[in-house]
């Protein structure tokens, strides 16, 4: 039982979704600007999967299914840090990525 003061960590608030909406397109228009010249073709690959889940994010969203919305947020998300670790983008921001900052 939670008294009024907790704030519930297992539901996906409309602040916490636009939250993560938010970080993920900033993240994902940071990645697309800054694409490893010698990964390009790696690169788009993992830029297409971030941006069809973007896609899928919305589409779940609009259509009330907010739970699908974060989940497809984090597996855009997922695909925006894989590239940033494996070098497919120039991205220091460990706001948005888990990468180090310079």
């Amino acid at each position: 039982m939670t008294d009024a003061h907790s704030k519930a960590t297992n539901i996906v608030t409309p602040e916490k979704l636009a939250k993560y909406f938010a970080i993920t397109e900033e993240a994902l228009a940071m990645a697309k600007g800054a694409v490893i010249p010698e990964r390009h073709a790696q690169a788009l690959e993992a830029l297409d999967m971030a941006e069809r889940y973007v896609s899928d994010a919305h589409h779940f969203h609009d259509n009330g299914d907010d739970v699908l919305a974060f989940a497809a947020l984090n597996y855009a998300h997922g695909w925006l840090d894989a590239g940033a670790r494996l070098g497919l983008f120039d991205v220091h921001d460990s706001r948005l990525f888990t990468v180090d900052d310079r």
